[in-house]
């Protein structure tokens, strides 16, 4: 087998080596087979957890099976109303954890299921999407800004093609991607002929080979890694088990020391008895003494408090799949991250504009299209013609995209263009329309070494305009007015 890697490969012996066609794709046939061979390409499901797995690990919890034994006992001496309240709040305990884990266990299957995400590929010598669990090695991906990349490919035709990895790597800005060969010895950051599993096309457009799917990937290997990260106590979990380890030291040295006290005392009465009934009346006082030392409602408060932390970390959008793990959120008091990117949200947002020879501040953040142009110093709201060329300048110059879903405003595309888009909104244009209304005609696309990109359009008013945007420097030194 040839040991040469995916990205040190020309586009030539990468198709050769996939025995598949850049133009035609895979035949269904071939796909078929192959996908018998490597399986599908989703990560190792995990296997499905039973409801009634789900309610007999709620009674694995040492205060639990400590009020288990202690409702045997009472029964045993006669105190069935006690036995009965313990076994009472036993089995609340046990529901209310039940039915959190069982919830969140059902929602994240929900989830799974609506997450059946598609992508366009070619085979049998067309364009057709197929669910990306169907994709195989040698399928030929069309990729476009807003997809998201299921399988590890290799490029084989770019066009300013600019990739959001920070999913994998943390790299915070998009990452440019060209279909050069690289060294073997080149790290998985700077495979920049690659594009990744889990990562996301942000500007420009694409082709290329799927060279590993499933748990093959990059992404893959690492979810391989972490499947196999031992599962530690929370502190709630090893204090909770402390406890119940003490009160059952504690209820044992009570019965013993009942017992020994109670048969030295008779030893030493000369008219003392071991009968029978002194034995059993010895047995029923220690074992109500134990069953005293252990506090009932302890396990119904802790249930309690965490499952009020499962309902609120619900209201945030957060699924809590055990509801230990809340409290471990709780006590979490530093996350340490590599680099920007992994935990924030990716967004751009403009705040200033320079128009007509005065600044503007624009208010409001992230992609939601609400805000105002105000003059410096918080003036009146700016309004100029000259505002409103520059802002559908900035739409026009563009390929990202504003959408909304359930009141959600996300950018399909590249987060600096988006934050223009949203910007040319907050002003009250219909940036769908200006963009049919000034049609297309030509365009020089970004690119590392011109540092710009430049739109030529047909105006709705019959002229013919360029707009250019990039570098400020680079286009500084192309302007001849302000």
């Amino acid at each position: 087998m040839n040991a040469t890697p995916w990205h040190a490969l020309s586009t030539t012996e990468a198709l050769e080596r996939l025995q598949t066609d850049s133009a035609r794709g895979l035949s269904s046939d071939e796909a078929r087979a192959r996908l018998e061979r490597y399986g599908p390409n989703e990560l190792k499901a995990e296997t499905m957890v039973s409801p009634w797995t789900v309610f007999f690990r709620q009674f694995s919890n040492v205060l639990i099976i400590i009020l288990l034994v202690a409702t045997v006992l009472s029964a045993a001496v006669g105190e069935l109303f006690d036995a009965a309240l313990i076994l009472v709040i036993v089995l609340f305990s046990a529901l209310l954890g039940f039915f959190q884990e069982y919830r969140a266990e059902r929602a994240l299957e929900a989830l799974k299921k609506m997450l059946s995400p598609v992508i366009r590929v070619i085979r049998d010598g067309r364009e057709q999407d197929i669910a990306t669990k169907d994709l195989v090695p040698g399928d030929i991906l069309l990729l476009e800004a807003g997809y998201k990349v299921p399988a590890d490919a290799r490029l084989i035709e770019s066009a300013s093609l600019k990739c959001d990895e920070a999913p994998l790597t943390g790299e915070s800005l998009p990452v440019g991607k060209d279909t050069k060969p690289l060294p073997s010895e080149t790290s998985v950051s700077d495979r920049r002929n690659i594009v990744f599993t889990g990562t996301i096309v942000s500007y420009g457009r694409g082709k290329a080979a799927v060279v590993a799917t499933g748990a093959a990937t990059e992404f893959g290997k690492i979810a391989e890694e972490v499947s196999h990260v031992e599962q530690v106590e929370t502190p709630l979990e090893k204090r909770t088990r402390e406890i119940g380890k003490s009160l059952g030291i504690i209820a044992l040295s009570i019965c013993l020391l009942i017992v020994v006290i109670s048969l030295g005392r008779e030893a030493l009465d000369p008219h003392g008895q071991f009968n029978l009934p002194f034995l059993i009346q010895l047995i029923m006082f220690s074992v109500a003494l134990a069953v005293a030392a252990v506090p009932e409602a302890l396990a119904a408060i802790v249930t309690g408090s965490l499952a009020i932390g499962v309902h609120q970390m619900a209201k945030r959008n957060a699924l809590i799949r055990k509801m230990p793990a809340v409290e471990t959120l709780g006590c979490t008091t530093v996350i340490c991250s590599d680099k920007t990117g992994t935990l924030t949200k990716g967004e751009m947002t403009v705040r200033k504009v320079f128009v007509s020879n005065r600044m503007a501040e624009v208010t409001g953040a992230g992609y939601a299209p609400r805000g105002d142009f105000k003059g410096a110093g918080g003036a009146e709201p700016l309004d100029d013609a000259t505002l409103k060329l520059l802002l559908e300048a900035g739409v026009l110059n563009n390929d990202a995209s504003l959408d909304e879903n359930e009141g959600k405003w996300f950018i399909k595309g590249d987060p600096t263009e988006g934050a223009l888009i949203v910007a040319a909104a907050k002003a009250g244009l219909k940036t769908i329309e200006i963009k049919i209304q000034n049609e297309r005609i030509e365009e020089i696309p970004f690119s590392s070494e011109r540092k710009r990109m430049t739109t030529i359009h047909r105006l709705e008013d019959g002229r013919t305009l360029a707009f250019m945007k990039g570098a400020p420097e680079i286009v500084l030194e192309r302007c001849t007015k302000i």
